[in-house]
């Protein structure tokens, strides 16, 4: 498999994602979305968007291992953020960073909500990942 992360000198800057990634020869995993919930099905970190983009990104991995997966395979995630406001984005990036490649990050999408599903969650991540045949 390989993946080749463009990002046209006629877009934008990117500062911790990538614009494009072209893959090929590969398996496609879908992450579905993953929120600060424990494996006891209790919310992590209620209140507190740091703690729980930390477990939103902890259950992502722990998805992507059960694929036989890691962040390195990942190509795209999506990040839904209730009351997205710019005091935010650092903690998420911050998180973010110790999880995702800084070298090749993945194409990455920030949305603001105004709610998920659970009224206690702050975060919710979906990733793309892909693996060789």
């Amino acid at each position: 498999m390989t993946t080749n992360y463009l990002n046209p000198k006629e877009l934008c800057p990117t500062f911790g994602w990538t614009h494009v990634a072209v893959t090929s020869g590969q398996r496609t995993i879908y992450i579905s979305g993953q929120v600060a919930v424990d494996a006891q099905g209790q919310v992590v970190g209620k209140g507190d968007m740091r703690a729980q983009a930390e477990q939103a990104f902890r259950n992502v991995q722990i998805a992507l291992t059960a694929a036989g997966a890691t962040f390195a395979d990942v190509v795209k995630t999506s990040l839904f953020v209730v009351g997205l406001k710019p005091e935010h984005v650092p903690a998420i990036r911050e998180v973010r960073a110790r999880y995702v490649s800084a070298t090749t990050p993945p194409t990455s999408t920030l949305v603001g909500v105004s709610a998920l599903v659970g009224t206690e969650w702050l975060i919710e991540i979906e990733a793309v990942a892909v693996l060789p045949e």
